[in-house]
């Protein structure tokens, strides 16, 4: 006789969504930045600052203002991360280290590159930092060739093919520079080792990407550490989560597949509840970093623009999501002048009269921002519906 799957609706699977991913209940602050980063299994790293960058924005919005230099330190220091390939460029927990020898391998079975490196110039880079210690892509003999960004020099080139492979390792970062090493110089030797197969390792991932966002579609599960459908099908039996239907969650592609989503059993057996964060979050924020997830959970429609031509451009550059309630209610493009933090465009979602509920919310999580960052004023310039422009104002102190 087949078990009963579990049903949720829409909203209890929002709440399982939210506090498995730190926003809905207090705070382990005594874990602080280290424990966010163990219950997310992945923190992505993005070039582009405007507040701050979003490795610094995604615990803010989970702890509040944690100062920025303490969450440099807990990422880079006491060899507690590394940095490699997951949902993009990622800070992952050292004990993930094994868990991406997958990955690894997979790269060494590549028959061609964009770019070749010349055996020379990686057994170079690899006998400089033998012999030097960590070091810079600078250091090792230069980042680039003197064009545009993207023209690595050959030892750049060489450096991070070792880094993809991993015969070096980045456990932490000297400014915005990759600090990179030898990993059986960098890691804990328990876990210098690719001993775990394929399948272990992919059901592994699998099972921590499970339990970081709660309740998940297989699509959601392969989205967050990049895995490919069928690895994903290949090891979910096996990960100790559980199938689980949602009210209003499409059904699934392919009708090979049973049930429409997968959920932590400690998850379902602990009702979520506690208080919900206000908080604007990073575009790159693994609660929202999935768009069709996105939309689906929050029924919010939400992309950077950062690469829009500024003509095209809705919101703004870097628009960063409102949480509040458990609800994203609308998005903020931020910039800084001064002491003076600016709102180049507050958005608010839905009809005036609904969105009008939201401004207090709005207003508190620009004032935290502000102080977060050092300022001690906001401006607001333009203000979606203009109706709420005065309301907003009078909101702000």
């Amino acid at each position: 006789m087949t078990a009963a799957v579990l049903s949720l609706s829409a909203d209890e699977a929002r709440r399982v969504a939210l506090r498995a991913q730190g926003l809905l209940g207090s705070p382990d602050r005594r874990a602080g930045v280290r424990g966010v980063l163990r219950d997310l299994g992945a923190v992505q790293l993005d070039t582009i600052s405007v507040l701050a960058r979003s490795h610094e924005l995604l615990p803010y919005a989970r702890l509040g203002a944690v100062g920025r230099p303490a969450v440099e330190e807990a990422y880079w220091s006491g060899r507690s991360a590394f940095e490699y390939w997951s949902h993009a460029a990622c800070v992952l927990p050292i004990e993930e280290w094994p868990l991406f020898a997958f990955r690894r391998r997979a790269y060494r079975a590549r028959t061609s590159w964009s770019q070749e490196v010349p055996e020379a110039a990686y057994r170079r880079v690899l006998d400089q930092l033998r012999a030097e210690g960590p070091s810079t892509a600078t250091e090792l003999g230069g980042a680039k060739n003197g064009g545009p960004w993207w023209d690595w020099s050959e030892s750049k080139v060489a450096v991070e093919r070792a880094l993809m492979l991993g015969d070096v390792v980045v456990t932490r970062r000297q400014g915005w520079k990759r600090v990179y090493d030898l990993p059986e110089r960098a890691l804990p030797e328990e876990l210098y080792h690719d001993r775990l197969n394929d399948e272990e390792c992919l059901r592994r991932l699998v099972t921590q990407a499970g339990v970081a966002m709660g309740v998940a579609t297989q699509a959601d599960l392969a989205d967050y550490h990049r895995l490919r459908g069928a690895e994903v099908e290949a090891v979910i039996e096996d990960t100790g989560l559980v199938p689980v239907t949602v009210a209003g969650w499409p059904e699934p592609e392919s009708q090979g597949r049973r049930h429409r989503a997968w959920a932590d059993p400690a998850a379902l057996a602990d009702p979520p509840r506690g208080r919900h964060r206000t908080t604007l979050l990073s575009p790159f924020d693994s609660l929202v970093w999935d768009r069709p997830r996105t939309e689906r959970i929050f029924g919010f429609f939400h992309r950077l623009e950062a690469y829009v031509p500024r003509p095209k451009r809705i919101y703004g550059y870097f628009a960063m999501p409102l949480l509040a309630g458990g609800r994203l209610l609308g998005r903020v493009d931020p910039a800084r002048e001064g002491r003076t933090l600016v709102a180049r465009h507050a958005a608010f979602e839905g009809q005036t009269h609904r969105a009008e509920k939201a401004v207090p919310a709005m207003a508190q999580a620009l004032v935290e921002a502000a102080g977060w960052v050092g300022c001690d004023q906001v401006r607001v310039e333009r203000c979606t519906p203009a109706e709420l422009a005065a309301p907003l104002a009078a909101a702000l102190p």
